[in-house]
């Protein structure tokens, strides 16, 4: 079964656009820059697996999450663009690797394909205090999520989450949390490079790409731009949408 996914615009003489949201995500979180975007151009949005309403999965590997990108770009129209924030940068970039005749420009948002340190198992705690039972509103769940130390930014992502009919999270917990080393990982083994335009853009206030990691960057990536996001942590679509919009149409729209 396939990733569930949304469509936003129609098809112009521009490629159409990917996009993979990060971990707790969904496609929900970037319906606002998709709509913008599609003014010029297809969008599509993806669930990710174990996210949303995409099929649940035993694994979270950037391998499998790359699979299932490819499947849906070869459904909809092969070559795409394909923007992927964190998580789903990381499978964006294995995407390009592994499948490079689907991508034609890649973007990939406040990460790179290093192994990372910081486990996000705090925010699963967070989520798993929140008593569903009682659920009436979101807003119930965020006054939850802040007791359990959740800032408000995050408050209201996650909540994007959750289903308060049916009492649940749109997140399968228990595989993310058993696959947090592979999700914040990278794959030591990936050879190869992927040949056409890679931009790296990052929130100017975020550690996540480190000048150290450029050499690895360009190596898989010899097309790699740099760019960073002003007044913008990891989260930069969400804490800085119009430039982060405004960078994505001049890299999608250069020569």
């Amino acid at each position: 079964t396939m990733l569930n996914y949304s469509e936003f615009g129609t098809s112009s003489g521009a490629p159409a656009l990917l996009i993979a949201h990060g971990l707790f995500g969904s496609g929900r979180n970037w319906s606002v820059i998709a709509k913008r975007l599609a003014d010029q151009r297809r969008v599509i949005t993806v669930d990710m697996r174990n996210h949303g309403d995409s099929p649940r999965a035993d694994t979270q590997t950037y391998q499998d999450m790359a699979d299932d990108l490819a499947e849906v770009i070869r459904y909809l129209g092969a070559p795409m663009d394909v923007c992927g924030h964190s998580m789903g940068g990381k499978a964006s970039m294995m995407l390009a690797l592994k499948h490079s005749d689907l991508v034609r420009r890649l973007i990939v948002a406040d990460i790179a394909p290093v192994p990372y340190d910081h486990s996000q198992q705090e925010f699963i705690d967070a989520m798993r205090t929140v008593d569903l039972s009682s659920l009436t509103r979101r807003s119930d769940a965020q006054d939850q999520l802040a007791a359990a130390g959740v800032e408000p930014a995050l408050q209201s992502f996650f909540t994007q989450s959750l289903d308060v009919v049916t009492k649940s999270w749109k997140l399968n917990l228990d595989v993310l949390e058993a696959a947090m080393p592979d999700i914040v990982g990278w794959p030591e083994d990936i050879t190869g490079s992927f040949d056409g335009p890679a931009f790296f853009l990052s929130g100017a206030t975020s550690h996540y790409v480190l000048p150290d990691y450029r050499p690895t960057i360009k190596r898989l990536f010899p097309k790699a731009y740099f760019a960073k996001i002003p007044k913008a942590g990891h989260w930069l679509h969400a804490e800085n949408p119009r430039a982060f919009e405004a960078a994505v149409r001049t890299f999608l729209n250069s020569d």
